[in-house]
């Protein structure tokens, strides 16, 4: 049985995009529009993971990240989020919303196969763990010193 993906996107070209390379390397692809369709697919379909842009109408996908990690029955899926915001704090705020991964829009199908691929299979990122680290440390320093 293949992997399934949730592919959550406001721009239907980028889904259109992503969906033919996920469906051509085997992955059974659901599609949801913006986050507030993202959080009810995500518990119709239970996926094996979900690629979650970051810039979207109403309810951000750092939003629906946060919702989905405070969801115990689907708070172990992982979420890859995809955003042209590529600065440290945007990564920074993306990783402490729960993200699995954090990878930079345009990507191409190599990237973005490879980074299904290892979450699927549970490796985890160096760069995230090392950035959620220093990100946890750092919060517990300030509050330390408050």
């Amino acid at each position: 049985m293949p992997h399934s993906i949730l592919l959550v996107d406001d721009e239907p070209q980028t889904r259109d995009l992503l969906r033919l390379m996920l469906k051509r390397d085997g992955y059974e692809v659901f599609d949801a529009e913006d986050g507030f369709d993202a959080l009810e697919k995500v518990k119709q379909f239970k996926p094996d993971a979900i690629l979650l842009d970051v810039m979207m109408p109403e309810i951000d996908g750092i939003e629906v990240c946060v919702r989905i990690r405070a969801d115990e029955k689907i708070s172990d899926i992982p979420i890859i989020m995809l955003s042209a915001r590529t600065h440290t704090e945007a990564i920074e705020i993306g990783i402490l919303a729960g993200a699995t991964r954090y990878l930079a829009k345009p990507i191409g199908r190599k990237d973005l196969l490879r980074n299904v691929t290892e979450v699927l299979d549970g490796i985890p990122s160096p760069e995230v763990q090392l950035m959620r680290e220093q990100l946890l440390a750092r919060n517990a320093r300030m509050r330390e010193s408050n």
